[in-house]
């Protein structure tokens, strides 16, 4: 399996940032796992599960880029989801689309753009291990670098073809919740790679390369040390991602 790219650890100085850190994509083609998912639905803490699982298997790799996106849709049943966000239940209904479908449920799990019922099975290690095989379809390199002690400067330079899209995700691991109604009423759940922040699509030029910053505040709550950032490159007509990576939070 092809190893992780290291990160650059670059000196700043100043006394409140520390350092930044600079990772770039893979030579090889990363392929984005979206789980769309819902604290709400008695159906997703297994998927939940699994998706953790995926971080700690590829802990050291760079194979995939797993992602869970928490949707708002279950929230009416008696337990509001605090991960969940309008604008996942949005880009969920667009990729159902976009694999010429109209069937939206949870938990769904996504690969590379495309529905992948058989996520608990070999066929997605080999899946993925097919996509890795292949040379990388695009570019991305990400910078971190702290702003102060509650926000990051983020910045994005990304390299495909004319028409395609960058997004940018600010995810979180280690994250529990105590669920008190609802079809998981009684149950702790435990999530990982959870979407806090997202940005995007962001459009590529016409000679197919962007370039992109933002100040990423901190909420209270957030734990950095479990943070990451993810990004991709996405063709907006199909919804396949030509690319992916992700690079962890900077250390103080």
């Amino acid at each position: 399996m092809p190893r992780f790219v290291a990160l650059t650890l670059l000196a700043f100085s100043g006394p409140l940032i520390a350092a930044q850190c600079t990772a770039s994509s893979s030579p090889w083609r990363v392929p984005l796992v979206e789980l769309y998912t819902s604290e709400g639905c008695s159906s997703c803490p297994p998927a939940d599960r699994w998706m953790s699982k995926l971080a700690t298997q590829q802990a050291g790799t760079e194979a995939l880029v797993p992602l869970a996106l928490h949707v708002d849709y279950w929230d009416y049943i008696g337990w509001q989801d605090r991960f969940a966000q309008a604008r996942f239940s949005a880009r969920q209904k667009e990729m159902v689309r976009l694999n010429q479908s109209n069937v939206i449920y949870t938990p769904q799990v996504m690969l590379n753009g495309k529905d992948f019922r058989a996520w608990q099975s070999d066929a997605f290690t080999r899946a993925v291990g097919a996509i890795n095989r292949q040379p990388a379809q695009a570019s991305i390199t990400l910078t971190l670098k702290p702003s102060d002690t509650h926000a990051m400067l983020v910045s994005a330079n990304a390299k495909a073809r004319k028409g395609m899209a960058l997004y940018i995700a600010v995810y979180e691991n280690g994250l529990q919740s105590q669920i008190k109604a609802g079809e998981n009423q009684g149950r702790q759940l435990h999530h990982d790679n959870v979407v806090r922040e997202w940005y995007g699509p962001l459009a590529m030029d016409g000679a197919g390369h962007v370039m992109w910053q933002q100040i990423v505040h901190l909420a209270p709550d957030w734990l950095t040390s479990e943070m990451g950032i993810a990004a991709f490159i996405q063709n907006p007509e199909t919804g396949e991602i030509l690319q992916a990576m992700r690079l962890a939070w900077c250390a103080d």
